[in-house]
């Protein structure tokens, strides 16, 4: 049973139980789960079986065994992993589970009509300028992810994927993997672009190809500010 001290660890952290608490829902002593968590000693059968069916895991699993640790249904794990996140995290899992619950049905969701503060434009084209801490508030119809400031786009150079005078969230980084969606300064003027970088080098594109490329190369003054959250 060398693994039943780690292992009561985990089903305790993950129902959320503290020693006190296991004390009352087994009438085993305090001192005893505490000992039992510090790796003093193991505890005997019978008592693993009382603490397996108050955690409501399987015994096996308690002391060792490679067995799932219990037989909850997915539902029940979903809730009680969603149980310990905070609640604007709790809130994205429930928007997400609602998403995925109207498109399996079909069901096309009411307009969710909101305000969102608009930090200025990007360009999709010839160049704009941020605001610089002085954001617009203006209407907005559609689901707000999580995100650090909105910005609108200016221009058609990244059709299909955005429209111009769209409304995309940024999540704020200077940093980005080739291949992301990118809030970009460029010599001094903000573009939103996708970001490559490969054996051809640095550089910002268009998915529209009537634009041409932005190499990122000592020429320039390049800089990521942000990733567009899609």
């Amino acid at each position: 049973m060398d693994n039943f001290n780690n292992r009561l660890r985990q089903a305790m952290e993950y129902r959320n139980v503290k020693p006190s608490e296991l004390s009352k829902l087994t009438n085993i002593g305090k001192s005893s789960i505490s000992q039992w968590l510090s790796g003093k000693y193991s505890a005997k059968q019978d008592k693993i079986f009382i603490i397996a069916k108050a955690l409501n895991v399987n015994p096996s699993w308690l002391i060792g065994a490679n067995v799932p640790m219990s037989n909850e249904t997915l539902p029940d794990k979903i809730f009680n992993l969603s149980s310990k996140l905070d609640e604007k995290r709790q809130t994205n899992v429930y928007n997400y589970t609602e998403q995925q619950y109207n498109e399996q049905n079909n069901i096309i969701p009411m307009p969710v009509k909101s305000e969102v503060k608009l930090y200025g434009a990007v360009s999709a084209g010839t160049g704009e300028y941020l605001l610089d801490n002085t954001p617009e508030l203006v209407p907005y119809e559609g689901v707000v992810p999580e995100h650090d400031y909105a910005v609108i786009v200016n221009g058609v150079s990244m059709r299909p994927l955005f429209e111009d005078k769209q409304i995309i969230f940024v999540k704020k980084t200077f940093e980005a993997r080739s291949g992301q969606v990118v809030i970009a300064y460029y010599d001094n003027q903000a573009y939103v672009k996708k970001y490559v970088n490969d054996e051809k080098g640095a550089r910002f594109v268009s998915l529209n190809k009537s634009y041409d490329d932005m190499p990122i190369d000592e020429t320039h003054e390049a800089e990521i500010i942000g990733v567009v959250v899609l």
